[in-house]
């Protein structure tokens, strides 16, 4: 008993005096973090990202949308942003890919090609408000619109269609952009958009995926541009990627056996979820 208190003596004094820190016994590592290059992360940890992937993209399967409003607010529990966002990005990219090839055909490029002048505008207006405008005000204002327009369309089955492209391709465009590049969360508005075109839940999920595949890109060759995928991010993105591809094999059986009905009320749903993580955040 004295022979410790000794030491914790001089343990203290070693501190104190001479200003060094004591010796620690080495951490015990985890294997799988050390594959991953991610540190930082314990087993558990690891294990609940997965779960979150699984789950934004079995959602993101089955509706066509949806992963990052789901696992970018889950994952900032246990990962920096400087980690998640260029992730999702990147993986929502594929995921993307994955849709619009498989149902090219299903693409309705005559609803994409009106919003791309309207988009680039919104971008460079969010460049501006950025330098000028308090964004929670425009967060808590995005919020309420998403979430009013998403009880209307969950309480109004009649929804009236619009079908002229051009006039609903302005405030969905220039909104996309703006909002996206703001917050990362434009796909409300080109959701909207081609809800109140009445085009059937195929073509809905492979022109939303070619709309997310041309903005992805565009965000993604910033993301690389600016330094933002080192070793241990893309490590993880490789790591992911059978997971989410799995999860969207998952999500797209069960999108086939879902009703219009059901389908309808899903993204409105979903849409409730993401104006209410605006407006908490």
């Amino acid at each position: 008993m004295y022979t410790n208190m000794i030491v914790h003596a001089i343990i203290l004094v070693c501190g104190t005096v001479l200003d060094c820190a004591p010796v620690q016994p080495p951490l015990r590592r985890n294997p799988l973090s050390d594959f991953f290059m991610l540190e930082i992360l314990t087993l558990p940890q690891l294990l609940f990202a997965f779960a979150v992937i699984i789950l934004a993209y079995i959602v993101r399967g089955i509706t066509g949308f949806g992963s990052a409003l789901i696992a970018v607010p889950l994952l900032a529990f246990i990962l920096p942003l400087t980690i998640i966002v260029p992730l999702m990005v990147l993986l929502d990219f594929i995921a993307a890919a994955s849709h619009g090839l498989r149902h090219r055909r299903a693409v309705r490029w005559s609803l994409i090609l009106p919003l791309l002048p309207f988009t680039l505008t919104g971008v460079g207006g969010a460049l501006y408000l950025l330098k000028s405008v308090d964004v929670s005000v425009l967060r808590q204002a995005l919020g309420v619109f998403i979430i009013g327009y998403a009880l209307y369309s969950l309480f109004s089955p009649r929804l009236h269609k619009i079908r002229h492209s051009l006039l609903l391709a302005m405030p969905a465009g220039s909104f996309g952009g703006l909002i996206g590049t703001l917050f990362g969360t434009g796909g409300p508005f080109y959701v909207i958009y081609l809800q109140l075109q009445g085009i059937d839940k195929t073509s809905f999920r492979a022109t939303i995926a070619s709309i997310f595949l041309i903005d992805g890109g565009l965000r993604l060759s910033g993301f690389v541009s600016a330094g933002f995928y080192p070793r241990d991010t893309l490590m993880l993105v490789l790591s992911a990627l059978p997971v989410m591809l799995g999860a969207l094999y998952i999500g797209g059986h069960i999108h086939t056996r879902l009703r219009p009905e059901t389908f309808q009320r899903g993204i409105g749903l979903l849409l409730i979820g993401s104006g209410a993580g605006l407006l908490l955040s």
